[in-house]
């Protein structure tokens, strides 16, 4: 039987996040902070802000801002 040489590639990890990932990431994160501001600020439990805005703010921030923040990868030109 012959033997088989492995041969070991050396690869060097590269962080799949990039510094566009984190932007979105973070304004992301600044709409959830507003959206729970918005729940939080008016007297009145059934204000517009409490009822309406501050829902659709937290659904967007969670559902659609911070998963494009994980999946987005930029073009690669070669």
């Amino acid at each position: 039987m012959a033997k088989i040489k492995k041969t070991k590639k050396e690869t060097l990890f590269k962080f799949p996040l990039t510094k566009t990932n984190f932007l979105i990431i973070s304004i992301g994160i600044i709409v959830l902070i507003v959206g729970y501001i918005c729940m939080a600020i008016p007297d009145d439990p059934d204000a517009f802000l409490t009822r309406t805005l501050s829902p659709i703010l937290l659904i967007f921030a969670y559902l659609i801002i911070i998963p494009i923040g994980l999946f987005y990868r930029e073009k690669k030109n070669e």
